[in-house]
């Protein structure tokens, strides 16, 4: 295989990288942006996200051993091999730099959560205790941790929100809050706009 080919291989093999990741990319990025609406577009990838990790992986280790395997006497022969050199955009350092890239890009979920700051208030709130309730959200369109911190931003950004945690695995976001700054209906409507996703159930869970 040419440099030119194995640049080629690469290429694809770190489109395939990013490909797997857009389901989780696209909220995070999204909500900062405060585009939240299409937080939810490539949701529908989430199923398909172990085979692109696996035709990444593939695809990226043909690349590697293509550039690294011995060349046969007729290529060492040939007179065209001993005078080209590769440019740098064929050459090992931009494979790795590649590599390196699509493992970033690929491991985006476990670390996503570094883009939402959980700075701590230095303002003290008074809630009166009737006032705090704490509900359930069934939240449609989750698929990784990424797609957690989205919610979870879309709703402590809300005024009277204390906390909100939630999990794409069961699609349940709990959030706690003051009454008589917010309803459940706001807290909604905040999470479907934010990002895209709909809520379709909500329940107060300490009446």
């Amino acid at each position: 295989m040419s440099a030119a080919k194995s640049s080629k291989t690469a290429g694809i093999g770190l489109l395939a990288a990013i490909t797997t990741s857009l389901c989780c990319i696209t909220p995070v990025f999204s909500v900062l942006a405060g585009v939240g609406g299409i937080a939810s577009a490539f949701s529908w990838m989430e199923p398909l996200r172990p085979y692109l990790i696996g035709l990444a992986v593939a695809v990226l280790a043909f690349a590697w051993y293509q550039k690294l395997k011995p060349r046969v006497q007729e290529q060492i022969d040939c007179a065209c091999e001993e005078e080209e050199k590769p440019s740098f955009w064929q050459s090992k350092k931009i494979l790795g730099i590649v590599t390196l890239f699509a493992i970033v890009v690929m491991a985006f979920p476990s670390y996503s959560g570094i883009f939402f700051s959980d700075q701590p208030t230095s303002q003290i709130i008074v809630v009166k205790e009737n006032d705090i309730k704490e509900a359930h959200l069934i939240v449609k369109g989750m698929t990784c941790t990424g797609c957690e911190h989205s919610v979870n931003h879309a709703l402590t950004q809300s005024p009277g929100v204390l906390e909100a945690t939630s999990s794409y695995e069961t699609g349940i976001a709990t959030v706690k809050f003051d009454q008589s700054k917010v309803n459940l209906e706001e807290l909604a409507k905040a999470v479907e706009v934010e990002t895209g996703y709909i809520v379709s159930d909500k329940q107060v869970i300490n009446e």
